[in-house]
């Protein structure tokens, strides 16, 4: 007797995962497919299309094959993909251009030449993403400035998920979700913004159709079904942007409830019934689906910034370990928690790649502040976990002021495995942390949504069933006031430091 299940497939930056899970969210295969970024000059940050597409499929066959081999009947195809990416394609529906992704950083200028006009604010309150080269919309305006005829050639403006659903099913679609992270979408209004479209210089027609989350692809081409190994009925969802289905995934779907993940960079989300946009500029509103929105911001700097201190300053000691099967960063955790929270008043700025929120500043700097004779190596080590937690805090303190006050943090990703640095999340914000088991993130959110179009699932609410927490870290009151502190004057630094910062940037 054939049992049920659904297939959550994740377009990742560096890879994409396609998994099976039952129909109660638990995991019961997957399939990974790598894929490099092209970056042959400074800020530049593209992906083949067709490369992408290719690890699509080829998951996809896998986990279908998967399927028939142990009698599994897949209900359906769910999506879920990253965000902010363009593709310029030809009237013939041929990519003219590498797949831009959110890391290219080449329409800096351009990003502030928006910014500081008098409707670069209108846009970012209308369509709730920050004007920065990480988006649509700068990246439209420099191709259109430094590559006018290529421009012009194109029919349609596009991203990643939108080119494989293309190439499957012959129709240019983009989900609520992924459209309202490219700063060309209205966020109130479910349409297209005027200005924005007109800053960056495209027609209405030349963008993908928004459509719903729930939208389903039907009618697989016999070959490409016969590909995949699956039924030529099987309905595909199109789903919505890997960051709002991380937090579905964590079923961070309260309004007090926000989702802390810090794996490479960082990001803090919450959910919201409404969108919500700041006068500051500090935070993003996506859209998860008509009725839930996702505000948060992304950090550029996360274990980034532990990696950077281990490989400049540990370097030896890290040889020493991996010659001798050990882990570094356990060791590392050892060694930082031999150091009393507030690092002896030694305070890192951990802007080593620029910085997204809250500060939007591609031009800022890590530093290191308030050394003295009696710092130790360890001192350093330790300020460098704190900076990276007090960045992750401005993000959480700039949400609370743009949505509601947080209650408890869903913490996931990679910091997740170091007890020290869970708690010192807890004793910075004030909040509890719980640690959840949620199977593979955006896959798993991107299953769920699908249930939700397939009406296996009556709402998105009811998944809660299905995350489970595995640990939970409650604040320090006496650590907590510390950290306050310190956090008091970490944030005043990067105000009266901008301007150093730019001059660097010069020097």
């Amino acid at each position: 007797m054939q049992q049920n299940a659904i297939i959550g497939v994740d377009i990742g930056t560096t890879s994409t995962k396609a998994v099976v899970f039952r129909l109660g969210g638990e995991v019961l295969f997957q399939r990974m497919e790598e894929y490099p970024i092209i970056s042959q000059e400074p800020g530049q940050a593209e992906q083949e299309p067709e490369q992408v597409l290719q690890a699509v499929l080829a998951t996809l066959g896998e986990v279908a094959d998967w399927l028939q081999q142990h009698k599994y009947m897949p209900k359906g195809v769910c999506f879920s993909s990253a965000m902010h990416s363009l593709i310029l394609m030809d009237a013939d529906g041929k990519p003219l251009t590498r797949c831009l992704i959110w890391a290219d950083s080449r329409s800096h200028a351009c990003a502030e030449e928006i910014k500081q006009s008098t409707v670069g604010h209108k846009i970012y309150l209308q369509t709730g993403t920050p004007v920065h080269p990480m988006s649509p919309l700068p990246k439209l305006c420099w191709l259109r400035q430094e590559q006018p005829e290529l421009f012009k050639q194109a029919a349609m403006f596009i991203g990643i998920k939108e080119y494989v659903l293309f190439r499957l099913f012959g129709e240019y679609k983009v989900d609520y979700s992924i459209a309202s992270a490219m700063g060309l979408f209205n966020i109130f209004e479910f349409n297209w913004h005027e200005d924005a479209l007109q800053v960056a210089g495209v027609k209405p027609e030349q963008l993908p159709e928004p459509v719903s989350p729930t939208y389903i692809f039907s009618g697989l081409k016999p070959a490409d079904a016969a590909l995949l190994h699956l039924p030529p009925d099987t309905p595909f969802v199109i789903g919505a942007s890997d960051g709002c289905l991380a937090n579905l995934a964590s079923h961070a779907v309260r309004p007090s409830e926000a989702v802390v993940t810090i794996g490479t960079s960082g990001a803090v989300r919450m959910m919201a019934s409404q969108p919500a946009t700041d006068l500051k500029e500090r935070v993003f509103s996506y859209i998860l689906n008509e009725d839930h929105f996702v505000l948060g911001g992304a950090v550029n700097n996360g274990g980034v910034a532990l990696r950077w201190f281990r490989d400049t300053f540990y370097a030896s000691e890290t040889a020493e370990a991996k010659a001798k099967d050990q882990d570094m960063y356990e060791l590392l955790n050892d060694v930082a928690e031999s150091i009393q929270p507030g690092a002896g008043g030694l305070l890192f700025l951990p802007y080593l790649l620029g910085e997204r929120a809250p500060i939007w500043d591609g031009a800022a700097r890590a530093c290191f502040i308030g050394a003295n004779y009696n710092h130790s190596r360890a001192h350093f080590l330790r300020a460098v976990m704190e900076g990276v937690i007090f960045s992750v805090n401005s993000v959480v303190q700039a949400l609370e002021q743009t949505v509601d006050p947080i209650s408890t943090i869903y913490a996931n990703g990679g910091f997740s495995f170091s007890e020290l640095w869970v708690q010192m999340l807890a004793d910075v914000t004030g909040k509890k942390v719980q640690l959840t088991e949620t199977p593979e993130g955006s896959a798993f959110g991107a299953a769920i949504m699908g249930m939700y179009a397939l009406q296996l699932l009556p709402s998105l609410e009811q998944a809660e069933s299905m995350i489970r927490v595995s640990r939970t870290f409650e604040p320090d009151p006496q650590t907590h006031q510390t950290y306050a502190k310190s956090y008091a004057v970490f944030e005043a630094l990067y105000p009266k430091l901008k301007e150093s910062f730019e001059q660097l940037g010069k020097v």
